[in-house]
């Protein structure tokens, strides 16, 4: 049976991943296109970086956005969940401290999820010069939906 999430269970899928399928218009035509994220609790927002490019181009078009999260461990057992949002673009001291914020925060759920220990994440935060910043957004959430499968 195909039950919806309670706030709190959808909140726990966003918080615990970093992996989420990023959906938008673009000449009318949708993309969805995998991205790595930092759902930063505090601003109930979601903290994202990328190269300038295609989908940079499109957000700054129309900014409306739609993220999905899963875990899937069967065909019978899931969770699933789907933010809708706004894209807003960060510059200068705020966005290297949300890039620091969000290197430490996927490093932790890293560490603890997968047992594993991370050097390069350092990189994200460390070795930033203000010439060199790729572009910080965030995803400012409006809603936040989910269902459940388990047998």
């Amino acid at each position: 049976m195909i039950k919806t999430l309670e706030n709190n269970e959808k909140l726990h899928i966003l918080s615990k991943n970093y992996i989420g399928y990023l959906a938008y218009n673009y000449k009318s035509n949708p993309y969805v296109l995998p991205i790595t994220y930092f759902y930063n609790e505090e601003q109930n927002n979601i903290i994202c970086y990328s190269a300038e490019g295609h989908k940079i181009e499109a957000l700054r078009k129309n900014n409306n956005i739609a993220m999905c999260v899963t875990d899937i461990e069967s065909i019978n057992n899931w969770k699933s969940i789907m933010v809708n949002g706004t894209y807003k673009e960060h510059t200068g001291s705020e966005a290297i401290a949300l890039l620091h914020q969000f290197s430490l925060g996927i490093k932790d759920l890293i560490i603890r999820n997968e047992k594993r220990s991370l050097d390069f994440i350092n990189q994200f935060s460390s070795k930033i010069d203000f010439n060199n910043i790729p572009i910080i957004y965030t995803i400012e959430i409006k809603t936040v939906t989910g269902r459940k499968r388990k047998l």
